[in-house]
C-alpha cells in the first residue's frame, strides 16, 4: 500500500530513483573486468613471458577497442599481470598472491613453462579460478581438475604426430634415417615429449645413440655435446626450453664441427624458435633447425601478425604471442555466454563451448571444444624451419597454409 505521506507520484519517483541507482551500481561492478596473466617476467625464461605480454596486451586493446565485454555492457577488460620468476617455488607464490590480492578475477592464462603450470593450476584449481594454458605437459589435465584448459596440443601427441613428419621430409631430402639422438632437459613437458619420442623409436627399430638429461639452465655442455659427436646420429631431438641453454648446445656443437648439415636437427617449444636467435646462435648454426609448436602466425591469419608486428616491432608473431592473444580472445568469449563477471559461470562456458568460427580460427584445429580432461578438441601443431634468419612454416595441420 502507497504511504500517504509519500503519495503515489513520490512512490513512482523513489522506485525509479532506486532502479537507476541499481543499475548504476551494476555498471560500477561490471565498469572493468581483470583478467591474468602469469608467465617468468624474470629468470631464465623471461623472453618467454616478454611475448606472450606482447600477445595479451594487443588482445585487450582489440577487444576494449571493439567495445569491451557487450554483454556485460561494454565493460572493459584489464589484463593483471604477475611475475613466475625462474622455478615452480616462484610461481606457485606468485600463483597464491594474485588468488589473494584479486579476488575479483574472472580468468587467466600462463604459466609458459609446464613445470611452472603444474604448480601455479594447483593454486587457480583451488581457487576456483579458470585457467588456460599454452604449457604442453599431459600431467597438467591429468589431475581431474575442473578449472584447468589447456589450448595447446599435449607434448605426448606433439611427438607422436611429429615424428614420422619429420622422417618423411628428411626422405623427401634424399636421408633415411636410422640413427637418432635426445638431448633434452627435465622441464615437465619435455619429460612429456621425449617419453613419447622414446617410444615411437624403438616401434620405428630405430637405433638411439645418445640420450641425455639435464636439469636447466646448464653450465656447461661439453660432455653432452662429445656424446654427441660419438654417436653421430642422423638426426638430433635438442629440447632445451631456455634461450640460453639452446645457445650453449648449438655454439658447442659449432665449436666441435657438428654443423647444422652435419646433424640435422629439430626441437619442441617457443625458445627455440625465438629471434634472438639470430644474434646470439647465428643464421649458419640455425639453418635447416625444425621445431614443433602449438601455434604459429601464418598466412592463415595475415592481417593479425602485420598489426602485431607493426605494434611491437617482433620480426614475427610467435606461439607465445599468438596464444596468448587466442586465450584472452576466449576468456572475452566466455564472458559474452557467462553475462556476468562471475569465475564459475566463465567456468561454466568455458566447458560448455563449442566454436568452429572466431577466435577458433587462431588456433591450427579451428575448434574450442575441452573433453573432460580440459584439454582443446581436434588439436593439431604446427613445425616451422629456420631459413636464412627467419623462420616461416614448414608444415601445418591448417588445411590452408
Amino acid at each position: 500500500m502507497t504511504n500517504p505521506k509519500i503519495g503515489r507520484r513520490g512512490a513512482l519517483q523513489l522506485c525509479a530513483g532506486a532502479a537507476a541507482l541499481m543499475s548504476t551500481q551494476v555498471r560500477a561492478q561490471t565498469a572493468e573486468v581483470k583478467v591474468a596473466l602469469l608467465a617468468p617476467m624474470s629468470g631464465a625464461w623471461a623472453r618467454q613471458g616478454h611475448l606472450m605480454k606482447l600477445g595479451g596486451d594487443m588482445a585487450i586493446d582489440d577487444i576494449n577497442a571493439a567495445g569491451g565485454v557487450k554483454a556485460l555492457g561494454g565493460a572493459k577488460l584489464r589484463l593483471m599481470v604477475f611475475d613466475a620468476g625462474d622455478s615452480a617455488e616462484k610461481a606457485k607464490n606468485a600463483a597464491q598472491r594474485m588468488v589473494s590480492d584479486e579476488p575479483d578475477l574472472v580468468g587467466g592464462t600462463g604459466a609458459w613453462l609446464s613445470s611452472f603450470s603444474l604448480s601455479v593450476t594447483e593454486v587457480t584449481e583451488r581457487g576456483e579460478l579458470p585457467w588456460l594454458t599454452e604449457s604442453y605437459s599431459d600431467a597438467i589435465t591429468s589431475r581431474g581438475f575442473r578449472y584447468v584448459f589447456q589450448t595447446a596440443m599435449p607434448a605426448e601427441a606433439q611427438s607422436r604426430r611429429a615424428l614420422p613428419i619429420i622422417l618423411e621430409l628428411g626422405k623427401q631430402a634424399g636421408v633415411t634415417v636410422k640413427r637418432m639422438g635426445i638431448v633434452a632437459d627435465n622441464t615437465a613437458s619435455t619429460v612429456s615429449f621425449v617419453r613419447a619420442l622414446r617410444a615411437d623409436i624403438a616401434s620405428r627399430n630405430l637405433k638411439l645413440g645418445v640420450d641425455e638429461i639435464y636439469t636447466p639452465p646448464v653450465s656447461d655442455v661439453t660432455s653432452m655435446v662429445q656424446r654427441i659427436r660419438s654417436s653421430r646420429p642422423q638426426l638430433l631431438f635438442l629440447g632445451a626450453s631456455n634461450v640460453s641453454d639452446n645457445k650453449l648446445l648449438l655454439d658447442k656443437m659449432k665449436e666441435m664441427g657438428l654443423s647444422r648439415g652435419r646433424v640435422p636437427s629439430f626441437g619442441n617449444g617457443g625458445a627455440m624458435a625465438a629471434s634472438e636467435m639470430i644474434d646470439i646462435v647465428g643464421t649458419d648454426q640455425l639453418e635447416g633447425l625444425m621445431v614443433i609448436l602449438a601455434n604459429w602466425g601464418g598466412k592463415n591469419n595475415e592481417a593479425l601478425v602485420r598489426r602485431f608486428t607493426a605494434r611491437t616491432k617482433e620480426p614475427w608473431m610467435g606461439q607465445d604471442s599468438i596464444q596468448t592473444y587466442f586465450d584472452m580472445m576466449l576468456l572475452r568469449e566466455a564472458l559474452e555466454r557467462a553475462g556476468a563477471a562471475n569465475r564459475h559461470k566463465v567456468a561454466d562456458a568455458l566447458r560448455s563451448m563449442d566454436l568452429r568460427d572466431d577466435p577458433a580460427l587462431l588456433l591450427p584445429g579451428k575448434h574450442v571444444k575441452f573433453d573432460e580432461r580440459g584439454r582443446i578438441a581436434d588439436p593439431d601443431m604446427v613445425i616451422v624451419q629456420w631459413q636464412d634468419g627467419v623462420a616461416p612454416i614448414a608444415w601445418t595441420g591448417w588445411r590452408q597454409r
